[in-house]
């Protein structure tokens, strides 16, 4: 028998804790016998003291085994299931074009998503932009609409990982949130707990990326790496570069827009395409659904060109409540906004800098993102069409069309769009979209 003060005491001291004091602490915040004072006392001795390996992978099992696991085995679906994971950015859409993708593959992508983080965009609230689509299910439908489209995107559900949900209450209002140890156990209890077999984790690098180094984020990339590896789960990620927008739109409904269009053929930003065939490729030799990147992407140029991919995605949607015709007429449902206008630079040249996180916060004050957990979204707002790196700027290429409701709204976000992309005269050096893999190879 343990006694939670003595594991806080023990934690802020510096000492490892075993697995069988963790597994204790975190049953009685699922059942309620610890309190939040106490989850903040160990969240805080953490952040300080840190965690080893053996620590971490200990508190993510017990985070994941707090509520239902799923299991696939009995289904015999026939392929793996695999799934990836973002730390999030601006103009990130890649899950809406990756699950279709992996799924067309022959994989099957159970994929539990989150909503908008401040600056970061949210995978449920672009869905949410979809007329009927319920990101809110019970776990029987979310099993049957994985077997039947290979794939299906919705929130977490109350019976996975619920020792999460109290654990991230706590610490996103003590000051807690930037430990690598803690933000490694509540990504992958999550995702662990959805039955995976193998995951790609997508880490951010630069200015509209969670992480605020490099460092920080290649070092979170191998604590997941390592932990998920350790749990069981094969495991690999990508660094990928977030020092612009990753698509060429910002907002809900704009954004998928822009991943149906991707789907279908219609238009493809190259930078959204090298990243989501690097993660897809990842996905689909760590499940063994290829045998090497080169086969991977052969796949996946194969299920873009013939429609499979946009046809999964198409099912999904009907299967979680959205209109059966969405990808066909996608632009019949889609929310508009009153006001869609260019915004051009104060000056011409080339532009050599994006404040990527400011893009993201001009999104959020029109009212596509939250301020208060409560807010109500307007989905229709956001940006489009946005200049790249070295591109060249003047009275005939703005840098972005900004999607408004108001006048008053526009110029709000005309001005926050000046001051977040600098326009100077010297092209910047070009930045990868894959900065590198890790590996447990690499650990």
């Amino acid at each position: 028998m343990f006694l939670p003060q003595e594991i806080i005491r023990k934690k802020r001291n510096g000492e490892a804790l075993s697995a069988a004091e963790i597994r204790f602490f975190i049953d009685g915040i699922t059942r309620g016998t610890i309190g939040d004072g106490q989850i903040a006392a160990l969240a805080m001795a953490v952040y300080f003291r840190d965690m080893t390996m053996d620590e971490r992978v200990a508190l993510t099992c017990a985070m994941r085994d707090s509520g239902m696991v799923l299991a696939w085995d009995h289904l015999n679906l026939g392929g793996p299931i695999v799934d990836k994971h973002s730390t999030g950015g601006v103009g990130d859409v890649v899950s809406l074009m990756l699950g279709p993708m992996v799924a067309a593959c022959g994989g099957f992508v159970p994929m539990i998503s989150g909503r908008g983080l401040g600056h970061t965009g949210g995978t449920l609230d672009k869905l949410d932009a979809i007329p009927g689509y319920q990101t809110s299910v019970d776990n029987d439908t979310f099993v049957k609409v994985v077997r039947e489209a290979g794939v299906a995107i919705i929130g977490q559900t109350g019976d996975l990982a619920p020792a999460d949900k109290r654990i991230y209450a706590v610490r996103d209002v003590t000051a807690t949130v930037e430990s690598i140890a803690m933000i490694t156990g509540s990504i992958l209890s999550k995702k662990l707990a959805s039955g995976l077999q193998a995951l790609v984790m997508d880490v951010k690098v630069g200015s509209g990326a969670f992480m605020p180094t490099f460092a920080a984020s290649e070092e979170l990339a191998k604590s997941i790496v390592a932990v998920a590896n350790g749990a069981g789960c094969r495991t690999t990620a990508l660094l990928t570069d977030m020092n612009q927008v990753l698509a060429s739109s910002a907002g809900n409904a704009v954004e998928v827009r822009e991943a149906v269009r991707y789907l279908t053929g219609e238009y493809r930003n190259p930078r959204i395409h090298e990243v989501t065939l690097a993660l897809c490729a990842e996905m689909l030799v760590s499940s063994g659904l290829a045998t090497d990147e080169a086969a991977a992407r052969s796949q996946l140029h194969s299920v873009l060109d013939s429609g499979k991919a946009a046809e999964v995605f198409g099912r999904m949607v009907a299967g979680l409540g959205g209109p059966a015709d969405f990808v066909e007429r996608y632009d019949h449902y889609l929310p508009k906004a009153a006001i869609v206008r260019p915004v051009y630079a104060e000056r011409s040249g080339m532009v050599t800098a994006m404040e990527t996180r400011e893009l993201g916060l001009a999104v959020v004050a029109m009212g596509g993102g939250r301020r208060a957990p409560t807010d109500q979204l307007d989905y229709a707002v956001g940006l489009t069409d946005f200049i790249r790196l070295g591109q060249s700027t003047g009275a005939d290429k703005p840098l972005a069309l900004i999607h408004a409701q108001s006048e008053e709204q526009f110029e709000q976000a005309a001005a926050m769009v000046r001051a977040a992309i600098q326009v100077g005269d010297e092209a910047p050096g070009p930045l990868p979209e894959v900065y590198r893999r890790i590996s447990l190879a690499d650990l």
